[in-house]
C-alpha cells in the first residue's frame, strides 16, 4: 500500500512538473507576437529584425527537437530534461535583459535550443512516470495544458505588455524554471533508451533540411518567393529532408527509423499533427490581428474574446482523455480535428468588418472544442504506437513535425493574405483573411480524415500501434 502511494505520488509530482516545463515551452511560440510593437519602439530594428524575434525561436526549436530527444535517450532523460530547463530559463533572463534587437535575438535562439532539449522529453519522462491504466488521462492533461499555452500566447503576451512591460514576458519563465529545477531532481525518475545511440550524420541532415525548410517557409514573404536564398532554402532542405529519409531507411541505428512510419497509428496521428498546427497555428495567427486591427480591440481585450477557443481545453481535455481510454483515440481525435475544421469554416463565412461578437461565437465554440479533443489523446496515440525504448524518437518526431507545421501555416495563409487582400483597410483585411481561413479549414480536415488511418483500441485500453502489439504478443509466453 505504501508502495502504491508513493508511486501515485510521483505520477502527480511528473504530470505538474512536465506540464509546467511543456507549457512554457509551447507558450513561447506565439508569445512574442502582441509584444513587437513595444520592442520595436524599446530596441528600433527592421521589420526584418521584428521577424527574426519570433523565427529565431521556432527555427532552433523546430530543428534541434529530434536531437533533444537522442540526447536523452543517451545520457539520461531526466539529466537532459534539467539541462534543457536551466538553458531556457537563462535564455529567457538575457532576453528580459536585453540591451539591443540583436541580443534579443540571440537569446531567442537560445530559448529555443533549451526548449527543444526539454520539450521531447517531457512526455517520455510523463509515460514512465504514470501506470498504463490511467496514462490516457494524464497525457489528455498534459495536451490541454500545452494547446492552452499555445493558443493563449497572444493572450498572455499581450496582457504583460499592455499592463507591466514588454520583458516581463521572459521574466515570466525565470522564476518557474528556477522552482521547477529542485523538483525535478528530487521527484522525476532517470531513465535511458537500451543501447541507445547517437545519430550525428541523421543528426545532421534533418536539422539542416529543416532549417532550410523553416527558414524559407518564415521568410519567404519577406525576401519573396522566388529570390535565391528562400529558393536556396527550399530546394537545399527539401533534398537534405531525402537523403535524411533515404538514411532512415538504410542505416544500422537511425535516430528516426522510417520503418516507424509503416504502422499506422504512428504515421496517421504524425501527419494529422502537422496539418492540424498548419491550419490552427495559421488562423490564430491571422485571427488575433484582425480582432486587433478591424474590429479595434486591445491585445488583452482580443485575448479575452478567444477564451471560447483558447479557453476550452481547460474544460473538455479532461473528458477527452477518459473517453480515449474508454474508446481509443482515434474516434476522439478523428472528431475533434473534424470539430476545428468546422469551426474554421464559420469564421471564414461570417467574417467581415462589422462582425459581432455573437456572430463570431459558434466558431470559437467549436474550434475551443475541437482542439481539445485533439490534444487530449493525441500524446497518447503517438506514445502507445511505439516500442517503449523509441517513445524519445517518436515524441521528438512528433513535437519537430507540429513546429514545421506552425510555421508552414503561418506561411502558407499569410501568402494568401497577402494574395488576396492586406493591411491597407478593414475591407482588404476581410478579404485576405477570409480565403486563409478556408484553406487551414481544408488542412484540418484532410487531418481528419487522415486520423481514420490509426487503429483502434488494443487490449492495454488505448490505441495500440502494430510495433506496440508486437511487443505485446512478445511477452505473453512470459506472462503465462
Amino acid at each position: 500500500m505504501d508502495q502504491q502511494s508513493v508511486r501515485g505520488g510521483s505520477a502527480v509530482w511528473a504530470l505538474v512538473i512536465t506540464s509546467v516545463a511543456g507549457f512554457m515551452a509551447a507558450l513561447d511560440n506565439l508569445v512574442v507576437t502582441t509584444a513587437l510593437p513595444s520592442i520595436r519602439e524599446d530596441l528600433g530594428g527592421a521589420l526584418e529584425d521584428l521577424e527574426w524575434t519570433v523565427s529565431a525561436y521556432t527555427l532552433t526549436f523546430a530543428v534541434l527537437l529530434m536531437f533533444g530527444a537522442a540526447l536523452g535517450d543517451r545520457f539520461g532523460r531526466r539529466r537532459l530534461f534539467m539541462a534543457g530547463l536551466a538553458i531556457f530559463t537563462g535564455a529567457s533572463a538575457a532576453a528580459a535583459l536585453a540591451p539591443g534587437i540583436d541580443s534579443l535575438i540571440a537569446a531567442r535562439a537560445v530559448q529555443g535550443v533549451g526548449a527543444a532539449v526539454m520539450m521531447p522529453l517531457t512526455l517520455t519522462l510523463l509515460t514512465a512516470a504514470v501506470p498504463a491504466a490511467r496514462r490516457g488521462a494524464a497525457l489528455g492533461i498534459f495536451g490541454a495544458v500545452t494547446g492552452l499555452a499555445v493558443a493563449s500566447g497572444p493572450l498572455i503576451g499581450g496582457s504583460l505588455t499592455e499592463h507591466i512591460s514588454w520583458q516581463w514576458i521572459f521574466w515570466l519563465n525565470v522564476p518557474i524554471g528556477i522552482a521547477l529545477l529542485p523538483l525535478a531532481r528530487l521527484r522525476l525518475a532517470e531513465s535511458y533508451a537500451p543501447n541507445a545511440r547517437l545519430d550525428v550524420p541523421g543528426t545532421l541532415l534533418v536539422s539542416g533540411g529543416l532549417f532550410g525548410i523553416v527558414y524559407a517557409l518564415v521568410n519567404g514573404q519577406a525576401d519573396g518567393w522566388s529570390s535565391f536564398p528562400i529558393l536556396t532554402g527550399l530546394i537545399v532542405g527539401t533534398l537534405l529532408i531525402l537523403a535524411f529519409i533515404r538514411h532512415g531507411i538504410g542505416a544500422k541505428n537511425p535516430m528516426l527509423p522510417m520503418r516507424l512510419f509503416r504502422d499506422r497509428a504512428f504515421f496517421g496521428i504524425n501527419i494529422a499533427s502537422l496539418l492540424m498546427f498548419l491550419g490552427m497555428f495559421g488562423s490564430i495567427f491571422l485571427l488575433s490581428q484582425f480582432l486587433q486591427g478591424v474590429l479595434g480591440y486591445s491585445p488583452t481585450e482580443a485575448g479575452l474574446r478567444m477564451l471560447p477557443w483558447t479557453g476550452m481545453p481547460l474544460i473538455v481535455a479532461p473528458v477527452a482523455g477518459y473517453l480515449s481510454d474508454r474508446i481509443g483515440g482515434r474516434p476522439v481525435v478523428a472528431t475533434g480535428l473534424a470539430l476545428q475544421a468546422i469551426g474554421l469554416g464559420l469564421f471564414a463565412m461570417v467574417l467581415e468588418p462589422g462582425v459581432s461578437y455573437t456572430a463570431q461565437l459558434p466558431g470559437l465554440i467549436l474550434s475551443g472544442i475541437g482542439m481539445a479533443m485533439y490534444f487530449a489523446p493525441a500524446a497518447s496515440v503517438v506514445m502507445s504506437s511505439v516500442r517503449p525504448a523509441e517513445q524519445g524518437i517518436a515524441s521528438g518526431a512528433n513535437n519537430a513535425l507540429r513546429e514545421v507545421g506552425g510555421a508552414l501555416g503561418v506561411a502558407v495563409l499569410g501568402a494568401v493574405f497577402a494574395a488576396q487582400g492586406g493591411y491597407e483597410t478593414p475591407d482588404a483585411f476581410s478579404d485576405g483573411t477570409v480565403p486563409a481561413l478556408w484553406i487551414g479549414a481544408a488542412a484540418v480536415a484532410l487531418a481528419a480524415v487522415i486520423a481514420l488511418m490509426i487503429p483502434g483500441r488494443g487490449r492495454s485500453g488505448g490505441p495500440v500501434g502494430e510495433a506496440a502489439q508486437d511487443e505485446l504478443k512478445e511477452r505473453e509466453p512470459a506472462v503465462a
